[in-house]
């Protein structure tokens, strides 16, 4: 799924997407993202309509990114390509574009996504490992069974909330190695002069919500998504949400603008 900029910034070119992993496995009625991923696929153009619980909409501009190959990933996202090790669990992998650059260099690697036509697309396209899975299923997995974790495209923001990351990241240090990583992508809300996203933000501070903590709902032609909250985080917030959760900061890859690439590492539990 891809979301303008301009629900949390102003860098136009820049897209979040992948939330379809907030909930349960998407129902075929209620999976605009996946229908978006298919047609496409299927050489059909088409766009989504994204949807703030204040009003504010706007129109992305379509699912290209979700096929793009290497050559054309903004340098930051070929940077943290560098830091995957072992065997990969790519959460919210859309059409695979992560997952089969990984697999064509040789690494095991599993895609989950609890869009069955997002999936369908991946093995279509060769993805030897793809699975129809929730994120809040994580801890279904063996312990040590990865080696690093991707929430790239802005997918740490899947977490949803502060509460919910903090519980899903202790599955994540239970399912991975010794040694393992998390490369996860954010964006700064603060990094914004748009006035429509200031006031979202205090209008999230009066209800006890973080003020980049989005709730919003997605529209493909007759498809439509459940209204969900997905996780908008600066560096400082990212860092407080990790501590006692066995994960920290090892380092940032900046891009020009607001968005981010953090790479995290394993930590011993006290």
């Amino acid at each position: 799924m891809f979301i303008p900029s301009r629900f949390c910034g102003d860098l136009k070119e820049v897209k979040i997407y992948s939330f379809r992993l907030l909930f349960q496995i998407m129902e075929p009625e209620k999976d605009a993202c996946g229908q978006e991923v298919w047609a496409y696929f299927k050489r059909k153009a088409g766009f989504e309509i994204v949807e703030r619980d204040d009003g504010y909409f706007d129109v992305s501009s379509g699912p290209k990114l979700y096929f793009s190959e290497y050559e054309e990933w903004v340098d930051y996202e070929k940077k943290a390509m560098e830091f995957v090790k072992g065997r990969v669990l790519d959460i919210g992998c859309g059409a695979g574009r992560h997952s089969l650059y990984l697999q064509n260099r040789g690494f095991d690697v599993l895609g989950i996504d609890n869009s069955p036509l997002a999936i369908k697309v991946c093995k279509l396209r060769g993805l030897k490992k793809a699975r129809v899975m929730s994120i809040d299923e994580i801890g279904k997995f063996a312990p040590n069974s990865f080696d690093t974790v991707l929430m790239l495209g802005n997918n740490f923001g899947l977490f949803g909330s502060p509460q919910k990351a903090r519980e899903l990241l202790k599955k994540l240090y239970e399912i991975t190695s010794p040694k393992g990583l998390i490369i996860a992508e954010s964006r700064d809300p603060y990094k914004t002069e748009n006035p429509a996203h200031l006031e979202y933000h205090e209008f999230n501070r009066k209800r006890g919500r973080m003020p980049g903590q989005l709730r919003i709902r997605i529209r493909f032609e007759k498809y439509v998504t459940d209204w969900f909250d997905y996780l908008i985080v600066s560096k400082d917030e990212m860092k407080q949400i990790l501590k006692g959760t066995g994960w920290k900061i090892k380092r940032f890859i900046d891009s020009d603008g607001a968005q981010y690439i953090a790479i995290i590492h394993k930590q011993t539990l006290e």
